[in-house]
């Protein structure tokens, strides 16, 4: 079957009508930093000479993928048949060319991938240097997501989407399809469609078919596999590919057509039980089909990127057994499936918020859209009702009440609560308050960026005392674009004596690494609490290095790597560090700080 353009807007228009899912074609991703993020701090601070380190890189168990239908066809072993299926005649070649409707003009290179431009907030061309694209490449296959800092993703995120040079030694498609697929596992499917997406579909090779085949499932939208079924079809034996036989003449009407071939794949035993099931349901969702299914998942024992994909497209309730263990990356898909009603998604939008895949502003638009539709649960409405008076309380103390209502524990606040409430914080005036809010004041806003509103409660910092005075301080003294509060040695070993070794020795890291304590305090300081400072591992070195070199993509690659895992208390100061050291030289200075007050605020 031909699969024309024409064709591919009249499906994605009745897939719509049928299961009530919007398609819409994203130009550009949302931006998760506030205005003025970034922009000229008014007193950088002073350039220092590389010098990180740390310890081993940490082996993080992080939740595995979400296992396609067919795990090789999205295993890194795909990145060594790149070939594989380019043994058409000539003549099939031309006629596949033919079927592409583009001038030469109008497609697209592949020297040169992204959607994110320096105008855009993305990074120059040659951000990844002169890296060998097997290496970056094998670097993004090995990184296991989650990464454990909220900003560290949001630049990975900025770094992967960036329109940069494809490297040296690897084709441009599958450049694409490595970034594609570190953006899935990061719970980021819709940059991931965006990337895949970049590449004209005539380019394709097999590795980026199978990335874009896991891309669509992720945000709920089979139908976009269509316009890529025929090119698939000829180098994939995937059950996955073949299924689109069924699918897509459904989706355009031709239910006759969908009915044969899924009868056939049936015989076949291409796919079974609720995968067949599933593949059924989505062709009974046609113009003109005569099919009713029933979802039963008795006997399913793990959720895969097919079932996950088909059945929130449907809308079909997916048991909380099979979502809680298919890892926090499938809650960010879910949280921005239009097909799913808000309050299903509530618990996704809010594991995306921490991964950094929803901004705050996406988070408090979440929540208003909740409102909006009618009954909610108590809790629920009681949290809305908080959002409310944090952001138009009559007075300071209303708004403090809402925000903590969303922060839970003062002392140890949630930090999906501090990004809630990042906009409502960075808009109260400086004003009388014990400093444990105004501590938790500073770390939301921190937690979305408003850095210069947090700096200017250094204003009341020198005032305040008691609990939170010192983590007032501590997150000051390394978020502020420009030292606003003392810094010394003997300031910071106070700051040990009262919030213990796991913070003190954060901040430490943290101090050093962007060069606000002298060196012979940091120094002595690392050493007399036990933070490394020299490069002692591979990842500490290679991180140096790209730094030294100027390269921002490979810098920001290489702090994922490094930041691997679920919980921060795994996370050793000098990786810390060395992380901050590398940002901070190579000009991300604003992402160093906010990572550094992350440490402080979630350890």
């Amino acid at each position: 079957m031909r699969w024309s353009r024409g064709n591919t807007r009249w499906a994605l228009g009745s897939f719509a009508l049928a299961l009530a899912l919007p398609v819409v074609a994203q130009q550009a991703p949302e931006s998760l930093l506030p205005p003025g993020f970034g922009d000229a701090p008014e007193a950088p601070p002073p350039a220092r000479s590389a010098q990180p380190a740390p310890g081993t890189p940490p082996q993080p168990a992080g939740a595995p993928m979400v296992q396609p239908l067919v795990p090789p066809a999205v295993d890194p072993s795909l990145a060594d048949v790149a070939d594989a299926g380019n043994d058409m005649s000539p003549e099939e070649l031309a006629a596949e060319k033919a079927k592409y409707d583009l001038p030469d003009s109008a497609r697209r290179s592949l020297d040169r991938i992204g959607p994110l431009t320096p105008q855009t907030r993305g990074f120059e061309a040659s951000a990844f240097g002169q890296e060998s694209g097997k290496y970056l490449a094998v670097l993004m296959r090995e990184t296991r997501a989650p990464i454990v800092s909220r900003w560290a993703s949001i630049l990975l995120r900025r770094a992967l989407l960036s329109s940069v040079d494809t490297p040296r030694g690897i084709d441009g498609a599958d450049w694409a399809a490595e970034r594609a697929w570190l953006l899935l596992r990061m719970g980021e499917a819709d940059s991931a469609r965006l990337m895949v997406q970049s590449v004209d579909a005539d380019r394709f090779t097999p590795r980026l078919y199978a990335v874009a085949m896991e891309t669509y499932l992720a945000t709920s939208d089979p139908a976009g596999l269509c316009p890529l079924s025929d090119g698939a079809l000829r180098t994939s034996k995937a059950p996955g590919w073949d299924m689109t036989r069924a699918i897509c003449p459904a989706l355009s009407g031709d239910q006759g057509s969908a009915s044969g071939a899924l009868n056939q794949a049936q015989r076949r035993g291409v796919v079974r039980g609720v995968d067949y099931r599933l593949a059924e349901k989505v062709v009974g969702t046609g113009f003109n089909a005569r099919r009713s299914v029933k979802i039963e998942w008795g006997g399913v024992d793990r959720l895969t990127s097919w079932r996950y994909g088909l059945a929130t497209a449907l809308n079909v309730d997916i048991p909380d057994p099979l979502m809680a263990a298919a890892g926090s990356h499938v809650r960010a898909w879910q949280a921005r499936a239009a097909a799913l009603p808000p309050l299903k998604r509530r618990q996704g939008a809010e594991i995306a918020a921490r991964l950094g895949v929803l901004s705050n502003a996406a988070l408090v638009g979440f929540y208003g859209q909740i409102g909006s539709d009618g009954d909610v649960p108590d809790d629920v409405a009681d949290r809305i009702d908080a959002l409310r008076s944090a952001a138009s309380g009559a007075t300071v103390g209303d708004r403090l009440g809402g925000m903590r209502t969303w922060w839970k524990e003062s002392d140890s606040p949630d930090y999906v609560g501090l990004i809630a409430t990042a906009r409502a914080a960075a808009a109260l005036p400086v004003a009388q308050t014990d400093a444990q809010d105004a501590a938790n004041l500073v770390a939301s806003m921190l937690s979305a960026g408003y850095d210069r509103n947090a700096a200017r409660w250094a204003r009341a910092a020198g005032q305040l005392d008691g609990a939170g005075a010192s983590q007032l301080w501590a997150l000051l003294a390394v978020g502020a674009p420009s030292p606003v509060v003392e810094i010394s040695g003997s300031r910071a070993s106070s700051y040990l004596d009262e919030a213990g070794a796991g913070r003190g020795r954060m901040l430490i890291a943290a101090l050093a690494g962007l060069s606000r304590l002298p060196a012979s305090d940091a120094q002595s300081l690392a050493q007399e609490h036990g933070v490394s400072l020299a490069a002692n591992s591979r990842w500490a070195r290679a991180i140096a290095a790209a730094a030294a070199r100027g390269e921002k993509a490979t810098v920001a690659l290489l702090v994922a790597v490094g930041m691997q895992g679920n919980d921060w208390s795994s996370l050793p100061p000098s990786h810390l560090y060395h992380v901050v050291a590398a940002l901070h030289r190579v000009g991300l200075d604003p992402e160093a700080r906010m990572i550094a007050a992350e440490a402080i605020s979630r350890t």
